[in-house]
């Protein structure tokens, strides 16, 4: 057995959103990680302490949940009018796989104070106090992201009172503009039909042991499966011990899921869902109802616009990924489909809905052009926050 020393990266430890992870300069990662393939991949799960029969993450720095699985790498900008190149890597926690297809919206907030504390940005843009965007290629997706950070004495502002329901403590606000977010790169044959890849708001999607559901599948922000709540005997106002620990429920979902890749063009068969975890997200929506959140928090139905309840990595998430997130602000500002309809219909150019740890506000522009529903920007508040920064070891 080798003895050799452990090997010392630079990285920070940052909370995004709802979400935390371990962020990387690639001209920090070991040589043989700086490109895709098995050996990135084995750094990313050693780091996180995946995979883990004990589902605990004891021997790395995961937390053991898809919110905290997760790792990101920037480098320099590959494309014009960009400062900085983002790519995030979802490590799955019981199984020796890093999923790449997809974004997250919740660590995208992290990488625009990550660009600026570690020199991606030239100093000169920065005012002393105010705003200053950072232009983000998100390399998985191949979308722009702009991530409006404040500045207070030419730093990165991280405390404030901004309040982010499943966040703890209030911190800075953060603005994040996705623009052209539509994920129809990720349509393969489909492509022709836009955001929509069946050509339609609404299916009737044939699930094997659950029936036929109806479902609105779009491919914006991540790829997203809609189902109304009621269909598949919930209400909407779950909060995660309802589902997490019915291994039923949990297998009809992910049989939603793989059903739904299909239909959606991700996937030549069910067989690949295995292989393609993070995306698509399944969700399912019900029209406002007052519920408790996980905090204790008391919602009402006049509080928000609807109930969502989304499922990540096999799992109920315990608030909303930013991705999805943008997924429900566009299919709300577009009648018809099922979270528009759960909205009360109509047109609108923004959505609160409810979520188990709160609520969350999303803003989206669409617009019909000869047939096809398209949507310019996205926009959401969250806030960032360093929690550690250093060097992560890894043995050699």
């Amino acid at each position: 057995m080798s003895h050799a020393p452990q090997v010392r990266i630079p990285a920070t430890y940052m909370r995004g959103g709802t979400s935390k992870g371990v962020f990387f300069r690639l001209e920090d990662l070991p040589e043989a990680a700086r490109v895709p393939g098995d050996a990135r991949d084995a750094l990313l799960l050693r780091v996180i302490g995946s995979p883990d029969p004990y589902g605990k993450h004891t021997d790395g720095m995961g937390g053991a949940t898809s919110s905290t699985s997760k790792c990101v790498i920037i480098g320099p900008a590959t494309q014009p009018g960009h400062d900085v190149d983002y790519l995030y890597g979802q490590v799955s926690i019981d199984s020796a796989f890093v999923d790449w297809s997809g974004n997250c919206g919740n660590l995208s907030t992290a990488v625009g104070p990550f660009a600026i504390a570690n020199g991606f940005i030239d100093r000169a843009r920065l005012p002393d106090n105010g705003t200053v965007a950072v232009r983000v290629w998100q390399a998985n997706i191949g979308k722009t992201i702009v991530v409006h950070v404040p500045v207070a004495n030419g730093e990165v502002q991280e405390t404030g009172d901004f309040e982010l329901d499943g966040v703890t403590f209030p911190a800075a606000e953060i603005v994040l503009e996705f623009i052209d977010p539509s994920d129809d790169g990720d349509a393969g044959a489909q492509l022709q039909n836009g955001m929509f890849p069946t050509g339609n708001l609404v299916d009737d999607l044939d699930v094997p042991g659950v029936g036929t559901l109806k479902a609105t599948m779009i491919n914006v922000g991540i790829p997203t499966v809609f189902v109304n709540a009621a269909d598949i005997g919930y209400t909407g106002t779950e909060l995660q011990d309802a589902i997490n620990g019915d291994a039923k429920a949990l297998a009809m979902f992910e049989t939603i899921r793989a059903h739904a890749a299909v239909r959606m063009g991700l996937i030549d068969d069910i067989a690949g869902a295995a292989t393609r975890q993070h995306t698509p997200k399944v969700a399912f929506v019900a029209p406002a109802a007052d519920y408790v959140a996980s905090s204790g928090k008391a919602i009402t139905a006049g509080d928000i616009d609807l109930n969502v309840r989304a499922l990540s990595m096999g799992k109920l998430h315990h608030a909303m990924m930013g991705t999805c997130a943008v997924a429900i602000g566009t299919a709300a500002a577009i009648p018809g489909t099922l979270v528009n309809l759960a909205a009360g219909g109509g047109a609108r150019s923004a959505v609160r809905f409810g979520h188990p740890s709160g609520t969350l506000r999303v803003g989206a522009e669409a617009r019909e052009v000869d047939g096809r529903w398209t949507v310019t920007k996205a926009v959401m508040s969250r806030s960032a926050r360093v929690l550690m920064d250093g060097a992560v070891r890894v043995p050699g």
